[in-house]
């Protein structure tokens, strides 16, 4: 049995069954958000699965597939499986586990904007790669926030096939597209409903439950190079090297999109922190600056 779940059903592009402004900011980093749409997707879950639930079962909770840096939805998951491991600790059953599909493909094009062929096309040659022997037996809860097109569920659902996983399978979304004459971009008009600039990021960010994921990563490293230094210059040491430190983690310094960026937040971090000095300095020769970096 695979069946697929959605808290919420899209069936309108203009009035949504939940609030799009705080989905906005979920999706780049609001970590309170995150934590009410997990809480409330748990709700969900149990309501309408959890007399199927026994101590028989070994439930296994797994995120959206990422590479190093966690998508938005791996912060739903994280309040989903604490919802989830109460409401399991009194009905006497084990705790969920947790494991990981590691994805060993990036890209700048922006997902949301994409037809339902082009998304195909796009993540088609992405590799994946999950544990076969941890998951053996078990039933599988597959997270994310929200289904558009599928493409991404028929990748795990290929990957199961692959491994020969004939596992009881949940697929859970926040949300889902049940609408097929709305297109699918219309998953970036929620992505980008409150949060469209630099400015209505910053309110986000400096949040005490800001979390960094992989799209608030990449934004901040193809904005506009004014605007980017201009809200560097605002943030906390800490901030900005957690943010260095997704760049390099994701190899997003190295691609065309965001060196420029990048390599400016590098030059700056060498002359605050006198840590980064050593870290980009390569043997026999100069410190790596953003200057030298132009000429690369």
């Amino acid at each position: 049995m695979k069946d697929v779940y959605a808290l919420h059903n899209i069936v309108d592009d203009v009035h949504f069954p939940f609030d799009p402004a705080a989905y906005s900011r979920f999706k780049f980093g609001d970590g309170a958000a995150a934590e009410a749409f997990g809480a409330a997707l748990a709700a969900g879950f149990i309501a309408t699965y959890g007399n199927r639930l026994s101590e028989n079962d070994q439930l296994v909770v797994v995120p959206s597939p990422y590479t190093s840096i966690p998508t938005a939805s791996y912060y739903m998951t994280v309040a989903f499986i604490k919802v989830l491991n109460r409401f399991l600790c009194m009905n006497g059953y084990n705790p969920a586990e947790t494991t990981k599909i590691h994805r060993f493909k990036t890209y700048s094009i922006d997902y949301g904007a994409l037809d339902m062929e082009s998304r195909k096309a796009l993540i088609i040659n992405d590799k994946y790669h999950m544990d076969k022997e941890f998951l053996y037996g078990k039933t599988l809860i597959f997270m994310d926030d929200i289904r558009i097109t599928g493409s991404h569920e028929l990748i795990i659902r290929n990957l199961l096939q692959r491994y020969e996983l004939d596992n009881t399978a949940y697929f859970l979304y926040y949300a889902q597209l049940l609408n097929s004459n709305i297109h699918p971009n219309i998953e970036n008009k929620l992505n980008y409903y409150s949060v469209h600039s630099l400015q209505s990021l910053e309110s986000v960010i400096c949040s005490p439950a800001f979390r960094f994921n992989t799209r608030v990563v990449k934004y901040l490293l193809h904005a506009p190079f004014a605007e980017y230094e201009q809200l560097l210059m605002k943030q906390t040491p800490a901030f900005l090297q957690e943010l260095a430190d997704c760049c390099i983690s994701n190899n997003y310094y190295q691609m065309e999109e965001y060196r420029k960026n990048a390599f400016f937040l590098f030059d700056h971090l060498q002359k605050i922190i006198p840590s980064w000095q050593s870290i980009c300095k390569k043997e026999n020769e100069p410190i790596l600056n953003y200057q030298n970096s132009q000429l690369a």
